[in-house]
């Protein structure tokens, strides 16, 4: 009887191991004046998931040769991505031939990558794994040695229950990092809450940021809200803004497959911008009055595809703006970085 006892509390104890401590949820910062954003219902957040999501994020462990994270190309300090660069470096040495595209308030998207090419915020970590201008990796390789890793497999355990890590637990995971990542605190978010004031110049830039570009109009406008308007600073559609004459990357063409796609690419938010040169899908342009001069008179009217919410710039032949203006333009668009993400502990690296 005693030895049988001895079994019923031993199978209990291993019983009871196999039960994964419970989880912590998640309260998200979510920025006054935003909306509440909608989160995956198969992945709600928890402290445990967001820990080991920001984990991962920073670990080289998830290229080939250990030698570069996804923090790598996506810089807290430089609005989450590659500062300065055009295209990014894989392990390989080779480019990419696409800008790093910088990662806050994704929560709120519904579709990621330049083209589109995925509806899952999770796909954002398991892609750049396999891309051989990337991480140069495969995510059976990367699999291997967080299985071979007992730290985390005691935190893939504590964040999702399971003995054996798949892919599906680590996009999950590094998906609920990247939902916490929320900027709303820039000097322009502050104005529209009556905290601090904008310059007479910012001001300016703010009326032309939401003015139509109409010829016939008595006031001026650059245009810009139409596709850029909101909290968030974009539409989230894909369009093609008359960059170029001959499409050279199909963008969300080469995903859909569909002809009227060609050269359309995701409209990326302005949060931040001030951080992220270079700009545009290609990083054409170096400075923020360089885009601003590609509106004032660059645009391509007979760029394939060219959408039609550029009418009015394209029939007023430009913008029309001189330099004060402009000038007042870029200033308004300085006014929307937000300092926070790099000096929120909650997005620094956990390896520091």
């Amino acid at each position: 009887m005693k030895y049988l006892a001895l079994v019923f509390v031993a199978l209990v104890a291993v019983s009871c191991g196999e039960n994964p401590p419970p989880t912590t949820p998640y309260t998200l910062n979510v920025p006054q004046g935003f909306p509440p954003p909608p989160i995956p219902e198969d992945n709600p957040l928890t402290v445990e998931g967001v820990l080991l999501g920001r984990r991962l994020f920073y670990d080289p462990i998830l290229s080939r040769d250990s030698t570069q994270s996804c923090g790598s190309c996506h810089n807290t300090s430089f609005g989450m991505t590659d500062h300065g660069l055009r295209f990014s470096t894989g392990i390989t040495g080779a480019v990419g031939d696409r800008n790093s595209m910088p990662l806050h308030n994704l929560a709120y998207h519904t579709a990621f990558f330049w083209d589109g090419r995925s509806p899952m915020l999770r796909d954002l970590t398991l892609v750049p794994i396999q891309d051989p201008r990337e991480m140069d990796h495969s995510v059976e390789g990367v699999l291997a040695k967080l299985n071979a890793s007992p730290t985390y497999r005691d935190l893939f355990w504590k964040a999702f229950g399971v003995k054996t890590i798949t892919a599906e637990e680590l996009g999950l995971a590094a998906e609920q990092f990247m939902l916490t990542i929320m900027s709303g605190s820039s000097k322009f978010d502050r104005f529209a809450r009556g905290l601090e004031s904008l310059t007479p110049e910012e001001q300016q830039g703010m009326q032309l940021f939401n003015g139509e570009a109409n010829p016939n109009s008595p006031t001026r406008g650059a245009d810009c809200f139409h596709c850029h308007g909101g909290n968030l600073f974009t539409n989230h559609k894909f369009m093609n803004n008359g960059l170029d004459t001959v499409i050279t990357d199909p963008g969300l063409g080469g995903v859909t497959g569909n002809p009227n796609d060609m050269g359309k690419f995701k409209v990326p938010s302005l949060r931040n911008i001030a951080y992220t040169p270079p700009y545009m899908h290609d990083g054409r342009f170096q400075t923020l009055m360089e885009v601003v001069d590609f509106y004032n008179s660059g645009t391509h009217a007979n760029s394939p595809n060219i959408d039609p919410a550029m009418g009015d710039i394209i029939r007023a032949g430009g913008l029309g703006l001189n330099l004060q203006e402009r000038l007042a333009l870029v200033a308004f668009l300085n006014a929307l970085t937000d300092t926070s993400i790099e000096s929120d502990t909650l997005f620094q690296n956990p390896f520091n």
